[in-house]
Formats: structure tokens, C-alpha cells, sequence
């Protein structure tokens, strides 16, 4: 097919990446270790983890991994937010030939039972903030090893232990948890630094990551994403950086979207990397006061974020009289950049906020805007190097320039297939290679595409996909519901909020009773934050329940209070 967006790639971008460059996530590793050792990898409290340090660090955990029988091709589960223990757990683990399922800490008991079980993962790393959860369902899941953290853990004394003594005892923000054989992560990097370790061969062909995604409906699932996919990805991102002269310098990154998430694990962790630069771990952004002072000691180059984490910057206190000279990119994701914003930001910033976008399944890049672009344009970017777009109308056809249709991407960067189920992988990836995205866009002059609508019934909250049918699983099986639909409202703070619409099958059903079964069951941002009783809900001939008829009701709702 035609690919009209390359004559507009900014100049010394290519057209192709080479793909041979490195076999494995680990090549890359090891290769910036040797060149930057003396430099500063990660930022976190103020305290400095060198490569050289992340290096050896990473070594003594692969070691000890090893040592406990752990094999090429386990799976560990990470539950953490972004604190150091994190990149020497990660990078510890790919070292020892392991395949990485990131977890959000934030889940329900129920969520995280889902993720191990289905993930069969032999070991977990989790911050003893969030051990209390994985107490509840220790006996459920084929877990192994359990190893436990502090926040503070790795914060150089005093202040990492004083930042654990003021989670446990002041802030009161580490519930009681018992997990008999748990064993401390600390412990883990001593014992391992007095054991051998056998470099594992890995191939591009190798998994690397099961980064669990609602995919395009339903329950969550494992992307399988390779070493090659994490590479390409990289490589892609890395070109597009360069062109910006991004990455020429000793380059300093704001990491304040988490790690466990695949926008940041990709654009901040791993080409970063590549380069040689600094990630600047935020454990808590939504400590907005205490995330720009953490602004105001470095001089930062680039800062990845969602629409939402860019709008709360900017109306915090402080955020405008800091030092933006250094400042090279701003590159929002995970959802929509609202125009409003991206203005506001070049206002305040002196820089554009570029707007790109991927999925969980693209590694998750699959378009960029230039990044020297003068003005916002409300365009989701042009295909990275090596990755074709396409407009697909319902019976598989390609369509033209101008025609909307299902945004298609190809590419080296699209995951290998949902673990474990090949008849879901075959709903998104044609026999072609295209991965339906799920999202209804346009190609515009110039070959760069634009977001028009969303195909499915996906509810967008501050960047996290959220499924209906997730939601309404939850909320019907408690005991006083008879019928229950989910949509997505909009909302000024995170885009979209969720809303359900209930039938009481028990006329005493609150609002509160229902709030509090879904804290339950639900992590914070899938939780209904909007909850409405009728007596009927609007079903097809076939008794279908007709979300799309409730959200009309909602649009129209929302205009007439204009």
C-alpha cells in the first residue's frame, strides 16, 4: 500500500528501523550500563541509582531468581509503583529470562486473582502497602514466591527509613497483611550478590511481557509482547526522539505516568535507556504540590503524560514560575490531548504538547506527530518508521483518504497474540497482519490520521480503559440489582467518568450500598461515579440491553444543560 505520511516525517527520521540491532530488551541493558555507567539512570526521593549501580543491582536479583529454580519463560508479577525497586525488579527478571506481568497495585483482590491465574505467574514482587490484597487471595493463586517491599526500601538512610516509618505509623497507608514464607526484596539483593548467574540466550522471538489489556471488549487479557515488539517499539520511538534532538545531551525524563503501565514502560523507561538518560521516578503525582517540587530540582527534558495529568499541572500552584529552558518535548497519550489544554501548556510551557497514539497491543506507539510541530492539530500523528495505518471498513476492505472507517496498524511493534486465546486473538489480527484497533478514524492530507469516534463501548477514564461489561458483572451480582447497563459520561477531570443505570430488584437498593460493594470489588478509577435507578432499561427485539440508546439519552441531556 501507499504510505503519503512519509512526505511528511520530519527530516532525518527514516522510513525503516533496523530490526537487527539488538536481539533482546537485555542487549540494550547491558549496552548503556558499559557506555553511560557513570550517569544517573533513575531519580527517586533525591536518591541517585547509577547504571553501573542498576547493573549490579540487576545481576544479584536475575542471580537469586535463578537460584530459586525459576526458569526461562516463568512468569513474576510486579506490583508496584514507580520507586527503584522497580526497573532492578524488572530488568532482574528479563535478565533471568522471565516474562514480566505488570500489575497494577491498585486492584481489587479480585482483579489481581484474575491477572496470576490466568497468567499462571510463579512469583510476585509487591510493596507491603498493597501485601494485604494479595493476603486475601494467597491461597487462590499458583503464586510461589512472594516478595515483599517497602517504599523506602532503597532510599539511602535516613530518609528511606523514614519514609517507611511515616507510610506505616503516620500516614497509616500499610494495612496488616500476613503472608507466611513471604520474603524481604532487600534480603534478595544480598543473598544474590554471593550467587552465580548464568546469562540467558534470548531472541527477539522470546516473550517479554504479558501486559494484561481489555483488549478491544471483555475481560482483561495478556498482550503478548516480545522482545522484538519491546525493540522495534523502542527503536521507532528512539528515531522519532532524535529528530528532535532529543536524546543528543545527558537527557532528563519526568516518569510520573506509572511504569506498569505500557505507555511509560516503552517511552520513559526504555528509550530512555537507550540514551543514556534519567528517568525521575514520581511515586505519588497525585500529590500535586510535592510533584512540582520535584520539578523544580531537575532540569527535565522531556515529560510523557495523559490529558489529565497535563491539565493538573497546569492548574497547581507553583507550576508556572518553573524553569522550562531545558525543556525539549511534551508528548501526551493514553487518551485524547484536549485542545484547551495542549493551548494552555504552549502558553505557559513555550512548548507544544504533542499528542501521539498506541495501544497496549503496539507496545504500544503506533503514530507520533512531529515533534517539532508548531501548533497543536487535533491529530493523533503520522505512522512511526516501519508501521503502516490503514482505514478498514466493516467487511475488510481498505478505504481512501478522507473515508472513516476501523483504524488498522501493521507493524513489528503489534503484540504476538492474546495469551492463551487464539480465538480472541483472531477477532483483531487479520490474517494480514493488521491489528484492528477498535477505533473509528481518518486519514487527512498529508497522511496523518485523526480519532473520530470509538467503535466499542470502551469508557476512557484519565487514560485507563474501562469495559462495561466488566462493571456490569460487578454490579449485577449484587443481590438487590435486577438489570444493570454502564456507559461512559463525559468528565471535565478525566475525560470520561463511568455511569450505571440500575432496576432494583429490591426497592431498599441505595446509591451508597451500591458505591460501597463496587470499592469492593472495583479499583478506583472503574468505580461508578455516577449511579442512576430506573424502572426499565432499553433492550432490542432480542432483549439486548441498548447502551448506545442511554448514551444518546446522556448526549442529549448534556447539551440542552449548555
Amino acid at each position: 500500500m501507499s504510505a503519503p505520511w512519509l512526505n511528511s516525517y520530519p527530516a532525518g527520521v527514516p522510513a525503516e528501523i533496523d530490526l537487527g540491532e539488538y536481539r533482546s530488551i537485555i542487549e540494550i541493558l547491558e549496552q548503556s550500563c558499559s557506555l553511560y555507567k557513570d550517569r544517573t539512570a533513575f531519580i527517586n526521593f533525591d536518591t541517585r541509582m547509577s547504571y553501573a549501580e542498576l547493573e549490579v543491582q540487576t545481576r544479584n536479583f536475575a542471580a537469586w531468581l535463578q537460584n530459586k529454580g525459576l526458569q526461562k519463560g516463568d512468569r513474576i508479577a510486579l506490583v508496584m509503583p514507580n520507586i527503584l525497586q522497580y526497573p532492578v525488579a524488572l530488568f532482574g527478571a528479563l535478565r533471568a529470562g522471565l516474562i514480566v506481568v505488570n500489575t497494577n497495585p491498585m486492584y481489587t483482590g479480585r482483579e489481581m486473582k484474575h491477572q496470576l491465574v490466568d497468567s499462571g505467574a510463579r512469583a510476585i514482587v509487591i510493596v507491603e502497602n498493597f501485601a494485604h490484597v494479595l493476603s486475601e487471595i494467597r491461597n487462590e493463586v499458583p503464586v510461589e514466591l512472594v516478595i515483599t517491599t517497602k517504599i523506602g526500601d532503597l532510599i539511602k538512610f535516613p530518609k528511606g527509613l523514614l519514609i517507611n516509618f511515616v507510610m506505616k505509623y503516620v500516614k497509616k497507608v500499610v494495612p496488616e497483611w500476613n503472608l507466611p514464607g513471604s520474603l524481604s526484596f532487600t534480603d534478595t539483593l544480598k543473598e544474590g550478590k554471593n550467587l552465580p548467574f548464568e546469562k540467558v540466550d534470548l531472541s527477539q522471538d522470546d516473550l517479554a511481557f504479558l501486559q494484561y489489556t481489555g483488549g478491544t471488549t471483555g475481560v482483561a487479557k495478556g498482550a503478548m509482547l516480545t522482545h522484538r515488539n519491546m525493540v522495534a517499539n523502542m527503536l521507532q520511538a528512539r528515531e522519532w526522539m532524535k529528530a528532535a534532538n532529543i536524546g543528543q545531551d545527558n537527557e532528563i525524563v519526568i516518569t510520573a505516568l506509572p511504569l506498569y503501565h505500557i505507555f511509560a514502560l516503552t517511552a520513559n523507561c526504555l528509550v530512555f535507556m537507550a540514551f543514556g538518560g534519567t528517568n525521575v521516578l514520581i511515586t505519588n503525582p497525585r500529590d500535586m504540590p510535592a510533584f512540582i517540587k520535584e520539578l523544580s530540582k531537575v532540569p527535565f527534558s522531556v515529560i510523557p503524560g495523559v490529558n489529565t495529568l497535563f491539565n493538573s499541572m497546569l492548574n497547581t500552584p507553583g507550576f508556572a514560575e518553573l524553569d522550562f529552558s531545558t525543556l525539549k518535548g511534551a508528548l501526551g497519550g493514553g487518551m485524547a490531548v484536549q485542545r484547551a489544554v495542549a493551548e494552555r501548556w504552549k502558553e505557559v510551557t513555550g512548548t507544544t504538547l504533542i499528542e501521539a497514539y498506541g495501544l497496549t497491543e503496539t507496545s504500544p506507539a503506533a503514530c507520533i506527530n512531529p515533534m517539532d510541530l508548531e501548533e497543536f492539530n487535533g491529530c493523533i500523528g503520522l505512522p512511526i518508521s516501519s508501521t503502516e495505518c490503514g482505514i478498514m471498513s466493516d467487511d475488510g476492505k481498505l478505504l481512501p483518504q478522507g473515508e472513516r472507517g476501523e483504524l488498522v496498524v501493521r507493524g513489528p511493534q503489534v503484540m504476538k497474540g492474546y495469551w492463551q486465546r487464539p480465538e480472541e486473538t483472531a477477532k483483531v489480527i487479520t490474517e494480514d497482519g493488521w491489528l484492528r484497533t477498535g477505533d473509528i478514524a481518518m486519514m487527512t492530507e498529508g497522511g496523518f490520521f485523526k480519532i473520530v469516534d470509538r467503535k466499542k463501548d470502551m469508557i476512557l477514564v484519565s487514560g485507563f480503559n474501562v469495559y462495561p461489561n466488566e462493571i456490569e458483572d460487578v454490579v449485577a451480582s449484587h443481590p438487590k440489582v435486577l438489570e444493570v447497563a454502564a456507559i461512559g459520561v463525559p468528565d471535565k477531570k478525566s475525560v470520561e467518568a463511568v455511569k450505571v443505570f440500575i432496576v432494583k430488584s429490591d426497592p431498599s437498593l441505595t446509591e451508597q450500598e451500591i458505591k460501597d460493594y463496587c470499592s469492593e470489588q472495583l479499583t478506583g478509577y472503574k468505580r461508578p461515579k455516577h449511579i442512576e435507578f430506573r424502572d426499565e432499561l432499553p433492550k432490542s427485539n432480542v432483549g439486548k440491553i441498548l447502551r448506545r440508546e442511554l448514551r444518546d439519552e446522556e448526549l442529549k441531556k448534556n447539551a440542552e444543560n449548555l
